[in-house]
């Protein structure tokens, strides 16, 4: 999403101007602002191409026409630019794609619906001032994922955006190879699929060409390392989407986005891919999804491959994963907490059928407010291999991911995903495991007489608080002193457990759990059932000084009644 509030503002201003210039369909400014965004994208691309062919010590060779880049015609009167843009930028547009693309498909009936030659020269004029190049962020989902919530539907049916950096978590945990077939049956604005892509030629770049920003995304993504075949087939063959947004303007943003990160031949269609019309079996590597949760689907229209006794769609998709998979296959899917601990027939046949028939890899549960602001629901992560075997299974229990679990979102500094990468990657290492629990075990030595301190200093408080209270033959106020002292005490006592406490809870988060044990339970896959939680012990005063403490209250009520007798006389 759009975090950052002058970025926001920006659309927000761009937004308006489209709106005051008569693009009053919400939907029509959403896709007049898709065209401009990825012209001025394939325009930012042309100068990136440039450099990396500089880097390469090669010829460069423009893709895009002079005249119909963005630094080209954003340069004319208005009037001659908007007839430039009509007459020749939008004709060439429809025509980039290759034969047979889902660019070509869905950009065939794409027209500038902008009327006005100063409204346009003014949105270009807008859209310079975001350096959208510099953002890195992807901005045809995230302008699409925004505008939709500032007209109240984002969200609808289930549908949110997934944010980048769990897009970038799970594709790094699936880490797919050149040459392997890649999938979203759900796909949106084809983040996972644009990440797949980006993840294969980082790990195909050379470490003197690569280059990251401050948030660790990387840049410069040549994949100088990928053989000829293999960058073909990664073009043109390597990945396929699918999406049932009607009205095509997902499709195009999607097909723009794939063929603004140099996939050459899109393959994104439209299809409802749980209906009977979707026949694909064992036709892919790999599947990266977050699908709908819109929870029930029209039964009647149900492929009959799927399972009959239930029209969830969030244990439909799951079901539709492992059946377009081909053995060995992986997926990484996003799925509500209830698929999770469902105790229905169809959800515990489903978690049956990813421990018993599959290999359940791990479950990354995810805190609540992942997507917020548009749904407060907590999910998780399923990673799981086709046809192999489970016979334990990798958890971790996911507390920050690096923003505010709020409405806001704003960046924070705990993020446990770095850890969850770590932990994923040396799961079966017994040395790094071993030397985790060493870690674990020097910890608790280490904050175990912090707080028996603590115990004994919340005893003390507990004690100078009642006898400054009850004890009528000193003056209250000389308890003052040593109470504060001691709360003092307790507040610098509580600043050393606190990071203690915090690694302690860090490193509890990953652990593994036998197949026996989930079995016993049901399937059930909750990571709060299993994770081994050592509680603090809790303050309570011990009953005989609670006793003592009655009786003292008892004998001061007793004075004082007996004085108000006296007065009472009096």
């Amino acid at each position: 999403m759009l975090t950052d509030p002058k970025l926001r503002s920006q659309v927000d201003q761009l937004w308006d101007k489209l709106w005051t210039g008569g693009l009053v369909n919400p939907m029509d400014a959403i896709e007049q602002l898709s065209y401009l965004f990825f012209l001025k994208r394939l325009d930012d691309a042309e100068n990136q191409a440039e450099k990396q062919a500089r880097l390469r010590g090669q010829l460069y060779l423009p893709r895009v026409p002079e005249k119909m880049r963005w630094r080209h015609w954003t340069n004319f009167e208005a009037k001659e630019a908007l007839k430039h843009v009509k007459g020749e930028v939008f004709p060439w547009l429809k025509e980039i794609g290759e034969k047979g693309s889902s660019f070509e498909r869905y950009m065939e009936n794409a027209e500038c619906k902008i009327n006005q030659p100063n409204l346009l020269i003014a949105a270009c004029q807008a859209i310079d001032q975001m350096h959208i190049s510099a953002q890195n962020q992807d901005v045809q989902g995230d302008l699409y994922e925004y505008l939709l919530s500032k007209l109240t539907i984002a969200g609808r049916g289930g549908q949110f955006r997934t944010p980048r950096h769990i897009i970038r978590m799970m594709v790094q945990m699936i880490a797919p190879r050149p040459g392997e077939r890649i999938g979203d049956l759900a796909a949106g604005t084809c983040g996972f699929l644009v990440n797949a892509h980006q993840y294969i030629l980082e790990q195909h770049t050379s470490p003197d060409i690569l280059e990251y920003d401050q948030e660790g995304w990387p840049h410069n993504l040549v994949g100088d390392r990928l053989t000829d075949k293999q960058r073909r087939f990664l073009q043109g063959e390597a990945f396929r989407g699918y999406d049932n947004d009607s009205g095509m303007t997902m499709l195009r943003i999607g097909s723009m986005n794939l063929m603004y990160h140099s996939i050459e031949h899109p393959r994104f269609f439209y299809m409802d891919t749980l209906s009977k019309e979707f026949t694909e079996e064992r036709e892919y590597d790999v599947i990266l999804m977050n699908p709908p949760f819109k929870g029930k689907v029209d039964k009647a229209n149900v492929s009959e491959t799927l399972p009959s006794n239930t029209t969830k769609s969030e244990l439909l998709f799951v079901h539709l994963a492992l059946r377009a998979l081909d053995m060995g296959g992986r997926c990484a899917i996003i799925v509500p907490d209830g698929v999770l601990f469902g105790s229905s027939r169809a959800h515990v046949e489903l978690r049956k059928k990813l421990v018993e028939e599959n290999r359940l890899d791990g479950v990354v549960s995810m805190p609540s407010g992942v997507f917020k602001p548009y749904a407060g629901v907590s999910t998780a992560v399923l990673l799981f291999t086709r046809g192999a075997k489970t016979d334990r299974i990798w958890f971790y229990d996911m507390a920050h991911d690096g923003f505010s679990l709020d409405d806001k979102r704003q960046l924070v500094t705990e993020n446990d995903i770095p850890d969850i990468l770590e932990c994923w990657r040396h799961r079966h290492d017994a040395d790094f495991l071993a030397a985790r629990q060493a870690r674990l075990e020097e910890l608790q030595a280490k904050v175990a007489p912090l707080k028996a301190e603590r115990l004994r200093l919340q005893s003390e408080i507990n004690r100078l608080t009642f006898e400054s209270v009850v004890v009528s033959d000193q003056d209250p106020k000389g308890f003052e002193k040593p109470l504060g002292s001691a709360k003092d005490e307790l507040a610098a006592l509580e600043a050393q457990i606190a990071p203690l406490q915090a690694q302690i809870e860090q490193l509890t988060r990953q652990f593994w759990v036998a197949k026996a044990q989930v079995k016993a339970n049901k399937y059930d896959l909750s990571a709060s059932r299993y994770r081994q939680i050592e509680p603090d012990e809790a303050f309570y005063e011990k009953p005989q000084v609670t006793m003592e403490r009655l009786l003292e209250l008892e004998r001061v009520m007793a004075e004082e009644i007996s004085t108000l007798d006296q007065l009472l006389e009096l």
